[in-house]
Formats: structure tokens, C-alpha cells, sequence
């Protein structure tokens, strides 16, 4: 069924979806929470006001479906001008991906991207999102766009928001109906930035590409034990790990300083978002860590963009989380529209660096670099028998402890090249480069290149790389992709394949074979004859290996493969990874 609205094709496709409804909620198994109330509160709608959220008019018990919220959004866009509804793509189901532009006559300025939804039943942000532009447009708070623009998504995850259940999280409190983590194929949308296999994230990166925000803010509802903060959010790496540096250094200064006071102020708790070592063994203490740009985090930090991720705890009312996110996207609008040319210069510092490396493994610390005093709550254990021994049980009494917190240090750093080339025949590979706004450039004639060449048995990930330089041949059309660009980190993350979220390790080459298949022994070790026979400088060169190395000597196997490996044969049995990198 269609349904039009303000020009946008709502598709009602939750059958799409495998799977039955639940016919109840999930049991209760959280502690009472305690009573809230904050100046927040002043920000709700009275009972009855013509332009109260759905939210709102359930009194935060229930969310609004996406017909609903689409409606609710091209209500405020037909009647104020300061609001307009734009489609950015299709979910995987057929869904249009939509989102408000709000915005004051003249030039543009400088964007907040706001996301909620990208897990459809961490709901929190479209909520806050429609509460907060209502106040823009129609209740006075048009002045949070003198400086700034706002671009609000209110729903990523469309498909998954429409799988919504009582049975969903039901370890968070509300709404109630929750939709689901995974989009329609079954993917975390947040862990694909960098693979771009949904076509709901390959649609926001596009959106990114167009309004390089000044600020892009990813709202999220935390898993983990109890706490007492309600309001938590993080960046890559809390900056100490961060690839984009000045970018982190303003987000953990003036933004976190700002964002702080203003949710204090409003009588909320907020904090750094805790990351557990373990969650169900909370005294073992939190960790930071380095980010890959499969996260929306991540990709914000190689790409210079500074992003926050916003956690709200999971067991605090819906209603106070709301309140909470909506005073923390006002204050993210004020804050950059004071401080639009620090971030602006942030940027361009971060995205005009030119590292030597990158690093792409890393191990967490066995001593923790920092303590922290933690807002938590008292546990304590009981016997389960459903598990059979004994678990953690929250109290609700509020507990200050001391938490170890660990870092990480560096185990593989690999050299940045100085630019990539990639055959032209391999098409997904460059439009997925192009697609993140990589610049390559294209080879009018043929060329013969010495270039640094990466041979594994198969292209399955894991398996041990051989680095090589080598004469390449490289035919017109090939690309260059320079490591002398705005986005060089996200280029060598993706195209070195020791990187965690290279194409490689992402397993887009799983199924590839070499051009031969191996010979067996039978005939592997006749072959492996005549090549001694012929080739002294082998001979001489493998003798010496078999009598500086006795388990080579002792392993007929390892020795015919040693012998391969050197032979012209061993080119056309082995699969070379299709990218090459050109170093001095």
C-alpha cells in the first residue's frame, strides 16, 4: 500500500520481513528506576497544543511508527518555511530514506547532521529530533539556526524500525514497541561504513559527502550494566587513538565542556560513554580503544568529520533520555554555530596531515593508564536457576567506585605508499572508492611500473601476505589513487589488506583462486628435480637453506614447496591481491 505525503511514497512493507509479531512484552527484569524530573521538562508540549509529538502526547510510552513520523515531519514543513522534507535514497525494502533540512534564508552554513535510528530500537533521537525541530520552526527556538543549518534523519534503519515488537530490548525501558538492531538483510548498519553494502548506509555516506557537516551526531542507546549516568556519548578513540587529532581535540574540549554544562544544568547526569571490559564482571574496569571506519565514529575520524556517539542508558526512563538528547542537540547547535571556524580549521589540519603510517593492530594494555571514579549503582549475586550459578543483580543504590581503565598499544603499523593502482577490470573495487569521495586519477596509455605486489595462496582474509616489488604491467584505464588527498587514512584502510577493514579483510575476495591449481607431490617433486638440475644458482641457494634450517631439511613437503616458491611456475599458482602500491 502507498500512501502519499508531502510528496513522499510511504510504503507499508513490514510483511517483507520474515518472522511473526510477539504477542506480549518481555517480563520485567530491571530494578524500579527512580524518580526523574528535570528543567528539561519544560521542553514537553502541554496536553492538547497542535503541534504535540506523538511521542509526547503518549506521555513517552510509545514511539511513532515511520508512516507517522514522516507525516509529523511534512506537517511542520507545510507550515513553517524554515523546514523541508528530502528523500536520500531507498532502504533495502523500498523504503524512501528521508530527512529535514532546516535552515534560514541566505547562504548555507555550516551543518549539524543529526542520525537517530541507525539502530531502529535505540529510538531515542527521533523523539528528541521532532521535539526539537517542532520548537525550531513553530515555538520559538528559530534562533538555534542563526548560525548553523540542521539536517535531521530521523529514522536510518527504516525497514528495521517497522519490525517493531514488545518483545524488543527487553532489558531497555521503552518505548514500547521497539524496531530491530539489523536492516532487512540482516546487517549492524553500523558496522558497514566502510564496506557500503546496505544501501542505507551508502545513501548517508552520500549525505555526508554533500553537507560535510560540521558536526555529525550518531544517537544510540547504550547495552551494559547499571549506572547512574542517563546521558553518555563517546568519539574514536576518546581522542587519544584518533587518526584525526585536532578534530578529537576540539570535541573533547570545547563540545564536551558545553554539551556537559548545559545537561548538568537541565538535571542530567552525563558522562564519557563507559566501554566494559567485561559487563557482566563490571569491577574488571572500561577500556578505549582505537576505531576502524566500519563505525560511524570511525568513519568520521578518518575522514576528518568530527562525529559523537550517543549512548543513553538503556535503563533510565524514555522520557528522561528523550529530554536528555534533546538538550544536548541544542546545546551541539549552539556550540557550533559559536565555534564553526575552530572546527573548520580542525579539519583542515586533520585532513591536510600526511602520516607515514598506519596502524592497523593493536593490543589492550595488561596495566591500566588511568582510574576512574564511576557514578555506579550497587550489585550484588544471587543464584539463578535458570544458569545454575551465581549472577549480578542491580539494587538501584547509587555506589561511587573506582574502575582501572585500559588502554592500547600499537602491534602493526603498515607504510602508507605513495598512491595505490588498481586495473581497470576491477570495477566494484574503484566505484567503491569513488563512492566514499576518494580522487584517483585514470591512465590514458599503458604502463610498465616497478610497484610493491601482495601474493597469498587465495584471497581468503587471514591467511599470510607476501610483499613483493615487482614490474607491473598496467593497461589504459587503470587508477591512481594518490595517498596525497583529504581522505589518504580512509584510502589506506581500505586498500591495504593488513587493515582491519580493507576489502580484503572484509572477505570481498573469498572466492577468488589463483590462475593454476597447485601440482600434487606425485608430480610436484619430479618438477622440483629437474629444477635442480638445471638451475645451479637454485641448487646452490637451496642447499644452503636446507643446511641452516634442519626442520626445512626434515620436511620433505617444506622443501618441495621451498623450491616451488622460487621456480617462474610458482607466479600463476599463487593469487595476487589486485591492488598495487607505489613507494619511492
Amino acid at each position: 500500500m502507498f500512501k502519499v505525503i508531502a510528496g513522499l511514497a510511504v510504503v507499508s512493507m513490514s510483511s517483507l520481513w520474515t518472522g511473526e509479531a510477539g504477542a506480549a512484552a518481555a517480563p520485567e527484569v530491571l530494578f524500579p528506576a527512580p524518580a526523574w524530573h528535570g528543567a528539561s521538562e519544560k521542553h514537553i508540549a502541554p496536553p492538547g497544543e497542535r503541534w504535540i509529538t506523538p511521542a509526547e502526547k503518549s506521555g513517552f510510552v510509545n514511539s511513532p511508527s515511520y508512516t507517522e513520523t514522516v507525516a509529523f515531519l511534512a506537517s511542520i514543513a507545510a507550515a513553517s518555511d524554515l523546514v523541508t522534507l528530502h528523500t536520500f535514497g531507498k532502504s533495502y525494502q523500498g523504503r524512501d530514506l528521508v530527512y529535514a533540512l532546516a535552515r534560514k534564508p541566505g547562504p548555507p552554513r555550516p551543518v549539524v547532521l543529526v542520525q537517530a535510528g541507525i539502530h531502529a530500537g535505540e529510538i531515542d533521537g527521533k523523539d528528541a529530533g521532532l521535539m526539537l525541530l517542532r520548537d525550531i520552526a513553530l515555538r520559538g527556538r528559530a534562533d538555534l539556526l542563526d548560525r548553523v543549518d540542521l539536517v535531521f534523519v530521523p529514522i536510518l534503519n527504516v525497514d528495521g524500525h517497522e519490525h517493531a515488537d514488545l518483545l524488543g530490548r527487553p532489558g531497555q525501558r521503552g518505548p514500547g514497541r521497539k524496531g530491530a538492531r539489523s536492516n532487512a538483510q540482516g546487517l549492524d548498519l553500523n558496522r558497514d561504513y566502510a564496506r557500503l553494502q546496505s544501501p542505507e548506509i551508502a545513501a548517508v555516506v552520500q549525505l555526508l559527502r554533500r553537507f560535510d557537516p560540521a558536526l555529525y551526531i550518531d544517537v544510540h542507546v547504550s547495552d551494559g550494566p547499571d549506572y547512574q549516568y542517563d546521558v553518555t556519548y563517546t568519539f574514536a578513540g576518546w581522542g587519544t587513538f584518533a587518526r584525526s587529532p585536532a578534530t578529537a581535540g576540539w570535541l573533547m574540549g570545547e563540545y564536551s565542556a558545553d554539551v556537559n554544562r548545559a545537561l548538568a544544568a537541565a538535571g542530567h547526569l552525563p558522562d564519557v560513554y563507559p566501554s566494559w571490559i567485561n559487563e557482566s564482571a563490571p569491577w574488571q574496569g572500561l577500556r578505549t580503544s582505537a576505531e576502524g571506519p566500519r563505525y560511524s565514529t570511525g568513519y568520521g575520524d578518518f575522514t576528518g568529520v568530527p562525529t559523537v556517539l550517543v549512548e543513553n542508558h538503556r535503563m533510565k526512563p524514555y522520557r528522561q533520555r528523550v529530554l536528555g538528547t534533546y538538550v544536548l542537540l541544542a546545546q551541539s547547535l549552539d556550540t557550533v554555530g559559536r565555534a564553526h571556524e575552530r572546527i573548520a580549521q580542525a579539519k583542515s589540519a586533520d585532513r591536510s596531515a600526511r602520516p607515514a603510517t598506519l596502524m592497523v593492530k593493536w593490543e589492550r594494555d595488561s596495566n591500566p593508564s588511568a582510574t576512574k571514579m564511576f557514578k555506579g549503582y550497587r550489585y550484588e549475586s544471587y543464584r539463578s536457576p535458570a544458569s545454575g550459578t551465581r549472577e549480578l543483580r542491580w539494587t538501584g543504590e547509587a555506589q561511587d567506585m573506582a574502575l582501572p581503565v585500559f588502554g592500547v598499544t600499537s602491534t602493526r603499523e603498515v607504510a602508507i605508499p605513495r598512491a595505490w593502482w588498481i586495473a581497470p577490470q576491477h570495477r566494484d573495487l574503484i566505484a567503491a572508492l569513488r563512492a566514499h569521495g576518494i580522487r584517483m586519477d585514470v591512465l590514458d596509455d599503458a604502463r610498465t611500473m616497478q610497484l610493491e605486489v601482495v601474493r597469498a595462496a587465495s584471497g581468503k582474509a587471514g591467511e599470510k601476505l607476501e610483499r613483493t616489488r615487482r614490474s607491473v604491467a598496467l593497461p589504459a584505464g587503470s587508477v591512481r589513487i594518490p595517498a596525497d588527498q583529504p581522505f589518504h587514512l580512509l584510502a589506506a584502510a581500505l586498500l591495504d589488506p593488513e587493515s582491519d577493514d580493507s576489502f580484503h579483510a572484509h572477505g570481498l575476495f573469498a572466492q577468488a583462486l589463483p590462475a593454476e591449481t597447485g601440482l600434487p607431490r606425485h608430480l610436484l617433486a619430479p618438477l622440483a628435480d629437474k629444477l635442480l638440475a638445471h638451475d645451479a644458482d637454485l641448487r646452490t641457494a637451496f642447499e644452503q637453506a636446507i643446511a641452516a634450517d634442519p626442520a626445512l631439511a626434515a620436511d620433505p613437503q617444506a622443501r618441495l614447496r621451498w623450491i616451488f616458491a622460487r621456480s617462474p611456475f610458482d607466479e600463476r599458482a599463487r593469487w595476487t591481491y589486485p591492488v598495487y602500491a607505489e613507494r619511492d
